[in-house]
């Protein structure tokens, strides 16, 4: 698949480089299950996110694997990512953020945070919070989220001083807490309707799937 440009890079100019970090090494404790290769619409749940990814046209795509890692790399087209394993994903998704981070291009920018498990965010939210973290008159933000009608949720962007903040997170919710920790670098960027829905459960599942047929 060819490549596009990078959506920080204005054409000639070097610019930021951006990476998207998909994070789906979790190991389906609640589900029972492996939950990246649950069937979803022409695929398995982790193929949607990989391909809001591959629009983002990110500069780099880093894939978190760990729990039924064999699994996903037999079922999941994962042409075009980086896929790195992390044999600690039982310690929270925090690990698997450090395992990413840790093979970022040097001239990495920004960073955006996508959840394996979440097939309902777009492209254009990635590119919303990514826009802005670019620098205004007024302030330059460090982090920036979606605000959802219900609520903030993922995409979230990180500018690259940001990064060494992420890589020395610990445990499972451990971003909610550097937002909290940094409010004054947070920007929220409006995004219309619900959070979307990530999986859990097998409760949680059936939603996503009756969402996915109210959509047609």
């Amino acid at each position: 698949m060819p490549l596009r440009p990078d959506p920080l890079r204005a054409e000639g100019s070097p610019g930021p480089r951006t990476a998207g970090i998909i994070l789906a090494a979790g190991g389906s404790r609640r589900l029972g299950r492996p939950k990246q290769v649950l069937p979803y619409g022409g695929g398995v749940l982790l193929d949607a996110v990989l391909a809001t990814a591959r629009d983002c046209a990110f500069g780099q795509t880093v894939l978190a694997l760990g729990g039924a890692a064999a699994e996903v790399e037999r079922t999941v087209d994962t042409s075009g990512c980086d896929v790195v394993l992390n044999p600690d994903f039982g310690e929270g998704c925090a690990s698997s953020i450090a395992t990413a981070l840790a093979v970022l291009h040097p001239d990495t920018g920004a960073v955006v945070l996508l959840l394996g498990d979440q097939p309902g965010v777009r492209a254009a939210s990635v590119r919303a919070v990514l826009g802005a973290l670019q620098p205004t008159p007024v302030r330059a933000a460090g982090i920036a989220v979606c605000r959802y009608d219900g609520g903030v949720g993922h995409p979230m962007a990180f500018a690259r001083r940001l990064l060494p903040d992420l890589a020395a997170l610990h445990g499972d919710k451990a971003v909610w807490k550097l937002l909290a920790q940094r409010e004054d670098d947070v920007v929220e960027v409006r995004t219309p309707g619900p959070v979307p829905p990530d999986v859990d459960t097998e409760d949680d599942y059936r939603r996503l799937l009756a969402g996915l047929l109210g959509a047609l």
